[in-house]
């Protein structure tokens, strides 16, 4: 279970988001990264080095709102830094009263980031097998 829910968490979130439209859900994918990006700033780690990284990831998510691949990218450095790999190593976990909670959310980040880099299908789109191509509608491809 210590696994599999912050995967099935992902894959929620994943859900939820494909409800929104493109290209608002691409705009939208970009807030939230940017968001968690930022959201355990101070919260033990690398210090100083907080500042540096939610700089690059608001960058990254900045350029999101026009590529999805910036997003996938913000989503994996979300991953190894803020609430995986570095809390897990240097600070305390993400949910005080969740020790697993970090190494969690390290699965969790990248079931998004990987959705993100896949183009962001709907639900029905991968079900149909059209989720592996870029959408035509969106130039954002680095």
């Amino acid at each position: 279970m210590q696994y599999a829910a912050p995967i099935g968490i992902g894959l929620l979130h994943v859900l939820l988001m494909s409800l929104a439209r493109e290209p608002h859900r691409r705009r939208l994918n970009a807030v939230m990264v940017a968001g968690a990006g930022a959201a355990h700033l101070g919260g033990g780690g690398p210090g100083g080095w907080e500042f540096a990284f939610t700089a690059v990831v608001t960058w990254g998510a900045f350029r999101g709102r026009e590529s999805r691949t910036f997003i996938g990218v913000a989503w994996l450095l979300h991953a190894a830094r803020d609430d995986g790999v570095a809390h897990h190593l240097g600070g305390g976990p993400v949910v005080p009263f969740l020790p697993a909670s970090s190494p969690g959310r390290a699965l969790c980040d990248p079931v998004i980031a990987l959705w993100r880099l896949r183009g962001g299908p709907s639900p029905t789109d991968l079900f149909r097998g059209r989720g592996t191509g870029r959408p035509a509608a969106d130039p954002g491809t680095v």
